[in-house]
């Protein structure tokens, strides 16, 4: 046990005669009695049999649904077995950020390939090595819009609200001016953002598909940015664009989205994966690991952590972000996992994900759970409910059903490609027996 403890009785009592105190205890003087801890109440250790028995006691309380009819920014996804036999491998298990270039030449391979990928995704000119999480990522992104001059962010009142938690955070420790574009009909009210539209506006960030499932008229937001000289970032779906214009093709100039449908788990809210690319002139302000391929000594291919002199281990308070890793093994997932799948396979995903969700929209509608708007949308929609939403939700997880999110009396439904004819009809007589 002598190697765990930090140092001996002895050492203990040389630190303390160096700095004149007594005991232990007087390094605590200043410390409210009522505030420390004397006991720490530490049950006893267990063997590892036990330990077992206990998890999966616990485990068993868990309430694991047949059938998921929920998104909101999490989404449930057939993962191929391939996937997490690759990146199990023990010398892809890491999630350390690979300062080391030149000892790091398989790890900063699998990230320079992501980083393509992710490119190929939105149609932009870079991306990083990713961030903790979409949220993460979108609100860098606003940073990356500021100008000395151009202070003021706009964000529309559509996008996930947990998102737009996270940027006011970022924006207040920053003191920017952050105005929120009101909603019309659950999409971007434009004669709003037209009205909050100035000199001093560095650019907007929306959501398409937004949080409501509709698809937003970014192209004509970019143009009105534009003409004011701003910029517009894009929070996108990394399934949706494998059937929906990519964000290039769209004019955006900053597309960041959650990486965590590519590949990864639900996992009760993480680890995800903050995905950013942008257009080339923005390059230096993408926060961030970037990967570069470059030549070594001898003519071969070798690969480089370029632009560090933005990074926060060199510049501190000049550095372009606080960011200081990466999600490098979320990273390397969704690459196998866009490897396996393929451009026909990326689609086929989509395709069934849009199908089926317009085929639970049609027969919600004959249960009198009308979509509340008529716009186009991808695989989520909002509905109403002729019932308390909540109580709907309490009857459907009876029957091993998670319906979808209750927002006050409506109902936000998703599908991905798991939500199959079968599935969709099972929740159907189930909801229709609720009813009855």
């Amino acid at each position: 046990m002598g190697r765990y403890i930090p140092e001996t009785k002895v050492q203990q009592e040389e630190m303390l005669e160096q700095i004149g105190l007594k005991s232990l205890d007087d390094l605590y003087a200043m410390v409210p009695k009522e505030a420390l801890l004397k006991d720490l109440q530490i049950p006893e250790g267990k063997s590892e049999l036990e330990v077992y028995e206990e998890m999966a006691a616990l485990a068993s309380k868990n309430t694991v649904f047949r059938s998921v009819f929920r998104g909101a920014g999490s989404y449930k996804h057939y993962i191929p077995s391939i996937v997490k036999t690759i990146t199990s491998k023990e010398e892809f298990l890491t999630a350390y950020t690979p300062y080391q270039a030149e000892i790091s030449q398989g790890v900063l391979q699998s990230i320079f390939e992501y980083q393509t990928q992710m490119c190929e995704l939105t149609g932009l000119d870079v991306s990083n090595a990713s961030v903790y999480d979409g949220a993460v990522a979108a609100a860098e992104a606003i940073f990356m819009m500021l100008e000395r001059k151009k202070d003021e962010v706009l964000v529309s009142a559509t996008i996930d609200p947990e998102t737009l938690a996270v940027i006011k955070t970022y924006c207040e420790s920053r003191n920017v001016k952050l105005s929120i574009v009101k909603e019309k009909d659950h999409k971007t009210d434009l004669e709003d953002l037209k009205s909050k539209l100035s000199e001093a506006t560095a650019g907007l960030y929306v959501e398409s598909p937004n949080y409501y499932g509709l698809i937003e008229e970014v192209e004509e937001m970019a143009g009105l940015l534009h003409e004011v000289k701003g910029r517009i970032a894009m929070g996108f779906d990394p399934i949706a664009v494998a059937l929906y214009k990519s964000p290039s093709e769209m004019d955006v100039d900053i597309a960041v989205g959650e990486g965590q449908q590519l590949g990864l788990p639900m996992g009760f809210g993480g680890p995800y994966l903050g995905i950013m690319t942008c257009k080339k002139e923005l390059m230096r302000k993408l926060p961030g690991r970037i990967v570069g391929q470059t030549e070594d000594h001898d003519g071969r291919r070798a690969f480089v952590l370029t632009l560090q002199a933005r990074e926060q281990h060199i510049r501190r308070e000049k550095a372009s972000s606080n960011i200081c890793s990466n999600e490098a093994l979320c990273a390397m997932t969704a690459s196998v996992y866009l490897a396996a799948m393929g451009p026909k396979g990326l689609y086929q995903v989509a395709l069934n994900s849009y199908n089926n969700a317009h085929y639970l929209a049609k027969e919600l509608e004959k249960l009198g759970l009308n979509r509340v708007e008529e716009d186009e949308f991808f695989n989520e929609f909002v509905t109403t409910c002729p019932v308390d939403p909540k109580t709907l939700e309490d009857k459907l997880g009876a029957k091993g059903i998670l319906s979808g999110l209750p927002l006050n009396n409506e109902i936000l439904w998703c599908c991905t490609e798991l939500n199959d004819k079968a599935k969709i009809d099972e929740l159907i007589q189930a909801i229709g027996e609720v009813f009855q």
